[in-house]
Formats: C-alpha cells, sequence, structure tokens
C-alpha cells in the first residue's frame, strides 16, 4: 500500500498523481523517463482502466513505452502524434527559472525531443531535485561512437572556457561496456559541480561535431509540480508566475504502485 512508501517514492508519487490534472481526454501526451515519470504512467493508465480516460501516449525510451502498454495506455510514435498537447517527465536537478538537468536515465534525447514537439512541459520532481544553482548532478551528453574519445577531449577543451568549476567528464559504462542509448549512442557525464550559464554552456557543447544532444533544458519546461515525503505538492508555473500548494490525500490509493522500482 501507499501508506508504505518512503517519503521520497510518497513525494514522487504525489508530484505524479497531481500532474494527471494536466492531462484531458483525447489528448496526446509525452510520457518521460525514470521513476518519477513511472509512477505518473502508472497513475495515467489507473485513469484509462478506472476513469475511461482515452489519450495517446509518446513515450520517451523503450521502458517507458512498455510500461504504458502494460498499464493499458495506447502508445504512438511521435511521427504518429506530430505534436503533443502536454509532456510530463522528471528531471535530475531543476533551478527557480526551471532549467533542467536530464539523462540520468541515459533518455535525454528523446525526452528533449517530445518535450519540444509539446504545447506544455511539465517536470515531476521530489523537492530534492530543486537546486541554486544547476551542475551538482553530472551533465549527460549524447555522443556517438564514432571518435568519442576526440569527441570528449574537444568537450573537455571547451569546458576551459566555460564559468564551471569541474571540468573531468567519463564514459557512461553499463557493466564492463560503454552505455548505450535508445539512439544507439554513448552518454559522456560531465562533472561540473557548478554551471554559471546554462544557455551558453547548451549551445557551445552542441556545435561539436560527435555531439548529438546535452541534458540541459533551458526555456522548454512551463511547470513543475513538487512533491513532499509529507504528502504536500507544490505546483510553480514559469508562465503565469504562480505558486499553488496542495495537500494530496492517500486514503482512495490502491496497492498498483508497490511493485514498482527505479
Amino acid at each position: 500500500m501507499t501508506g508504505e512508501l518512503s517519503p521520497i517514492d510518497k513525494a514522487k508519487f504525489v508530484a505524479a498523481k497531481r500532474a494527471t490534472d494536466y492531462v484531458e481526454d483525447g489528448m496526446r501526451v509525452g510520457l518521460g523517463t525514470g521513476s518519477t515519470a513511472a509512477w505518473l504512467v502508472r497513475c495515467l493508465g489507473e485513469m484509462v482502466r478506472d476513469q475511461g480516460l482515452r489519450i495517446k501516449g509518446v513515450p520517451t525510451s523503450t521502458r517507458t513505452a512498455q510500461l504504458a502498454r502494460e498499464v493499458g495506455i495506447d502508445v504512438i510514435s511521435l511521427d504518429e502524434a506530430k505534436w503533443l498537447d502536454v509532456t510530463i517527465d522528471g528531471a535530475d536537478e531543476f533551478d527557480a527559472d526551471l532549467n533542467l538537468i536530464k539523462g540520468g536515465g541515459g533518455a535525454l534525447l528523446q525526452e528533449k525531443i517530445v518535450a519540444t514537439a509539446s504545447d506544455q512541459m511539465v517536470v515531476i520532481a521530489d523537492v530534492g531535485k530543486e537546486v541554486e544553482t544547476l551542475g551538482a548532478f553530472p551533465l549527460p551528453v549524447e555522443v556517438v561512437p564514432f571518435g568519442w574519445q576526440t569527441t570528449q577531449a574537444l568537450i573537455e577543451e571547451t569546458l576551459v572556457s566555460m564559468d564551471v568549476l569541474g571540468r573531468s567528464s567519463t564514459l557512461r559504462m553499463n557493466g564492463a561496456a560503454p552505455f548505450v542509448t535508445d539512439e544507439g549512442n554513448h552518454i559522456l557525464d560531465l562533472h561540473l559541480n557548478r554551471v554559471g550559464d546554462a544557455r551558453q554552456l547548451a549551445l557551445a557543447i552542441n556545435q561539436m561535431p560527435g555531439v548529438v544532444e546535452n541534458g540541459l533544458f533551458i526555456d522548454i519546461c512551463d511547470a513543475v509540480v513538487v512533491g513532499y515525503g509529507d504528502g504536500r505538492v507544490e505546483v510553480r508555473d514559469i508562465n503565469a508566475g504562480t505558486i499553488e500548494e496542495a495537500m494530496l490525500d492517500f486514503a482512495e490509493t490502491d496497492n498498483l504502485f508497490t511493485d514498482l522500482v527505479d
């Protein structure tokens, strides 16, 4: 039962549950990747099953697509959808301007394409993801496998002239082999500690040959739904300049979330 959830899982759950308010019948919805987004997919699946909600879901990874199908969401591709009403996704970090670092789960490329093809992007996160300045979480950069070490050297060289504290990077591994994204690429994690000018950094990185995309999401997120361990939820809307608070009740939830692991 949800009552047995840890405070961090409870925070993720209430954020996901509140974010379902952005979804209406007939919408095309971008479905994010990661532990918090998985709660959202489960919540939407419950609404499809119990309330007859009809939506088309566009997943941002094969993992999310599989989960969405399992819970009964009608899954289509972005090419079929063309444009989305809303994308709801997690984030590894967000700041006061709702700029994000994403890609901890390795799906940043599809996540950014889907988020950018949406009327609205809503981020769901526990309060631990909020930062004053981006950069404590390593910044993922998706690179093509060909010449990745050259690309890595180029990136590290460029970081010298950037407003960052750290300049080292590591190739993300999956056991003994390099991690491979859904698009067949590798990921370099940049250990920057602090990002002074996220916009400048994102532009500089993306200009390099070999770089496919970076995990800085600038001016893409419209609202963030922040969950707390005690069941409180805060909705911050950057466009309206509003902050709403609410308390979510766990009483009516069933045990469809107990088997959820990251």
